[in-house]
């Protein structure tokens, strides 16, 4: 099941070390079959507010994308991007192949309370 790595980057003024950061990143998740999805994209909100940017990352499941964040390779250049981006980034399981969302409503209206 593919996994992705989804990252809320807040705008954050140019800096070497991003560019570096940046420069660097691929190598670093190429080795656990990761790949860019999405790469600081304009994006059109809809809903609420999203300020910043947007990054998916997409690895071949979930035991990839943990391996990719605990490596050494990434935990090194972290910090280049981590002392000037604040953000929040998540890594997170895709469904399966086949995937039916009628078991999650069911899932919801079972929880209902009865009456």
């Amino acid at each position: 099941m593919p996994a992705y790595a989804i990252a809320h980057l807040q705008d954050a003024a140019p800096h070497p070390e991003i560019a570096e950061y940046i420069e660097r990143l691929p190598a670093t998740f190429e080795a656990y079959g990761g790949s860019f999805l999405v790469h600081f994209a304009p994006h059109e909100v809809k809903e609420g507010s999203w300020p910043g940017a947007v990054v998916v990352l997409g690895f071949p499941g979930i035991a990839e994308a943990r391996a990719w964040w605990d490596s050494p390779g990434y935990q090194e250049i972290a910090p280049l991007r981590s002392r000037h981006i604040e953000g929040d980034i998540i890594l997170v399981e895709g469904v399966p192949e086949g995937y039916d969302p009628a078991s999650s409503a069911k899932a919801i209206r079972d929880a209902l309370p009865s009456g």
